[in-house]
């Protein structure tokens, strides 16, 4: 059995990383952020790491040769039969058509990729409602996690406060950023035939419970 894989897409605000979580408790994949392992490399100064870097302090993005790099050595690390989960990668037509070269090469195999429907008021009244603790980063909601003391995080007792990019207007910018972005990627693996979308608007709990049933 070779390595597969499945990949989260979603607009800011759609759930990819609630997701993620339920489904890496519930089965065997493992969940493979680029952003975690990006900074992993960084912090190892591992030599796509330091190519990395070098961008980065530029102010420029890393290129999509580099981001795949740091993908395949995370996987090279792990069993040739693991089940992985992509969240947040690919980000681009050309990020997803190096990765299916990549696979094609390796034998690997890419099952699904769910895209995560919300509406764009959706969006808004997650991403503006959310609440970072200052002290330990735990996540709740005005609304949906409220925390037991206004402005007071359960767990440490530090202070709450939003986002600077969790504002109004850059939260539509962001799902503007997303449509431009990922249409291609969209189209790309509709015609596939691998891409399935999911209503994920609702409650949490029912979202899960579409996604495990499509994975069964």
């Amino acid at each position: 059995m070779s390595i597969q894989a499945i990949i989260l897409l979603g607009a800011p605000g759609a759930g990819k990383g609630t997701m993620a979580e339920a489904i890496r408790s519930a089965t065997t994949f493992i969940h493979v952020s680029t952003g975690d392992m990006l900074r992993e490399a960084i912090k190892a100064g591992t030599l796509v790491g330091r190519e990395a870097e070098a961008f980065m302090r530029q102010g420029e993005l890393v290129p999509d040769e580099i981001i795949l790099k740091i993908v395949m050595e995370r996987l090279e690390r792990g069993a040739p039969d693991a089940q992985y989960m992509f969240d947040g990668f690919p980000r681009t037509l050309e990020q997803a058509r190096l990765l299916d070269a990549e696979f094609a090469r390796r034998g690997a195999k890419l099952i699904n990729v769910f895209l995560l429907d919300v509406s764009r008021e959706v969006s808004l009244e997650r991403l503006g409602g959310r609440l970072i603790c200052r002290r330990c980063d735990a996540n709740f909601h005005v609304r949906n996690i409220p925390p037991k003391t206004a402005g007071v995080c359960d767990n440490c007792g530090g202070e709450l406060s939003q986002r600077p990019d969790d504002s109004r207007a850059t939260i539509l910018k962001r799902l503007e950023v997303f449509q431009q972005q990922t249409a291609g990627l969209i189209a790309y693996y509709a015609k596939r035939g691998v891409l399935q979308r999911v209503d994920s608007s609702g409650p949490r709990a029912e979202t899960v419970a579409d996604i495990m049933k499509r994975l069964q």
